[in-house]
């Protein structure tokens, strides 16, 4: 599939193996595995950071074989979901950073561009959520409030 903004097309990725059941090498428990995801996410691990966690340090290839369940799903059933989904948290964050650095350097054209586009992704992620019902209706993304809040 082609890029939204650029001519190029992408590298291809490889696939994940088919699997409807978890791997008989992995020795941790389903209970188990909940109690690490819940305590990560206390600790203020994202999503992404906990199943990156869980597969480098623990073993597990794939959270949703074992539990049938993916670690968004697990946080929201013990009150632990985040305010904001990662994506548009991500987004905002890149887009503070890259205002920071244009209060800077002005005359940067080629990142002035990349704010314009990573802003127009913003907008379409949040018009996405407000349909979806992950945001609120009256959710706004607001660049001078997100630069001094961030």
């Amino acid at each position: 599939m082609a890029r939204l903004y650029a001519r190029k097309r992408g590298k291809s990725g490889s696939k994940r193996l088919y699997r409807d059941k978890a791997p008989n090498w992995v020795t941790l428990a389903p209970e188990e595995i909940e109690n690490i995801i819940i305590e990560l996410a206390r600790k203020g691990y994202s999503t992404s950071m906990i199943g990156i966690i869980l597969r480098d340090q623990y073993g597990v290839p794939n959270v949703r074989q074992i539990l049938g369940k993916k670690i968004l799903k697990v946080l929201e059933e013990h009150g632990l979901k985040p305010s904001m989904p990662e994506d548009l948290d991500n987004l905002i964050r890149k887009a503070v950073r890259l205002r920071k650095h244009l209060t800077v350097h002005r005359k940067d054209y080629h990142n002035k561009r990349a704010l314009h586009l990573i802003e127009s992704k913003i907008k379409r992620l949040v018009r996405y959520y407000k349909r979806v019902g992950k945001l609120p209706e009256d959710w706004n993304y607001q660049r001078y409030i997100a630069t001094i809040g961030g």
